[in-house]
């Protein structure tokens, strides 16, 4: 079996327990608007700031749930939309191979935030895994979350 060895995690994970408060009721009341890329009636997209890859978005319900089953059809609606919104704009600005997307429930499914459920959208090409993340086990981020803030909000701009 593959595994996907991610030490750098652990200082995310760590970090999880001593903030106050949610990051995705963060992001939806303006607190952390440096990450957020779009929101809709009933989700929020955010830059993940812990990426895995170049990147990494989440996408919440602006609803504080821990389960996909407790949402109601048109916030079901909205986060699926608002995932292919994000996937769009990802495609477009970084032109990725393919993609990893996933939601984790509980902590022992990997959830780092386990009270709200969100979903993560990873863009990957081939090759995007290298020797620097074979041997020395670190993964190189080539982009500012910045940068791909600002990419990502011109190409929302140009598709209104």
């Amino acid at each position: 079996m593959d595994k996907l060895w991610a030490p750098w995690r652990i200082k995310y994970i760590s970090a999880l327990n001593k903030k106050k408060g949610c990051i995705f009721c963060h992001a939806q009341s303006g607190k952390t608007e440096g990450q957020v890329v779009f929101k809709t009636k009933y989700s929020v997209v955010m830059l993940n700031i812990f990426p895995y890859n170049n990147g990494h978005i989440l996408i919440a319900p602006r609803a504080h749930i821990r389960d996909i089953a407790q949402l109601n059809d048109a916030q079901l609606l909205d986060l699926m939309r608002s995932l292919n919104k994000a996937k769009s704009l990802l495609q477009k600005t970084l032109k990725p191979d393919g993609f990893n997307i996933g939601i984790n429930l509980g902590r022992a499914a990997g959830a780092g935030i386990t009270a709200h459920m969100h979903l993560h959208i990873v863009p990957r090409w081939v090759g995007d895994t290298n020797f620097i993340s074979t041997i020395a086990g670190t993964k190189v981020i080539s982009q500012s979350l910045e940068e791909l803030l600002k990419r990502l909000k011109k190409c929302l701009k140009q598709e209104k």
